[in-house]
């Protein structure tokens, strides 16, 4: 068994995590961060009706979703504003360029690659200008404009028949949020969780790679 595509997650792979920044935004305004967590993303490890899942497979406006998750916070007892959250996002001191390295280090090995995101539709442009994706990657499958976000199955398999890769077990996705990599795991992909900083994650891809492909 070889390896023929490695898939990465972008929010928290490629930038510093959103819900770091959800919980340090949590302390900062004396809020629980499990409660506030719970209350922007609901149970994000699961795909709902949640109004961020629905959200991230493009059925509502960005504007509509932070009335609502505003209101469910005036509730719930806090203030929200989404551009105070996000705003930690801008940078948490790890250097990021060294995931964009590992990119390029896989696609030098012959490999496919891929992006598979939860993200939102408004922000297409913005997070695409961030990093090289026309040089990084062969294709792109966005929930916001598929319609189906992680940890579905669909996302997945939709993203292993755009590469042209018929069996998951030759297929390596990375992600930071746990049970992402788990649904993928299910896929039949490997699946590697990636942390605060990357490097430990990249060293992982480095040795899996290094063992199935010699």
């Amino acid at each position: 068994m070889t390896v023929e595509a490695v898939l990465w997650d972008y929010g928290g792979v490629f930038t510093a995590s959103p819900f770091g920044a959800a919980t340090a935004y949590a302390h900062a305004i004396g809020t629980e961060p499990a409660v506030l967590l719970e209350v922007v993303f609901g149970s994000y490890g699961t795909d709902g009706d949640h109004v961020w899942h629905r959200l991230e497979r493009g059925e509502i406006p960005f504007a509509d979703a932070l009335a609502e998750i505003a209101a469910s916070a005036q509730v719930a007892g806090f203030r929200f504003e989404a551009s105070e959250m996000f705003a930690s996002m801008r940078g948490d001191g790890v250097d990021r360029t060294i995931v964009v390295d590992a990119v390029r280090a896989t696609r030098a090995r012959g490999l496919r690659t891929a992006i598979v995101t939860n993200n939102i539709r408004e922000y297409g442009e913005a997070w695409r200008g961030r990093i090289p994706v026309d040089e990084l990657f062969d294709t792109i499958v966005d929930s916001s404009h598929e319609g189906i976000r992680k940890p579905d199955p669909r996302i997945y398999h939709t993203a292993l028949a755009r590469l042209g890769v018929t069996d998951p077990a030759r297929a390596v996705f990375l992600d930071d949020f746990e049970a992402n990599v788990v649904a993928a795991r299910d896929v039949g992909m490997h699946g590697i969780v990636v942390g605060d900083d990357p490097r430990a994650a990249i060293d992982e891809l480095d040795a899996l790679l290094d063992r199935l492909m010699g």
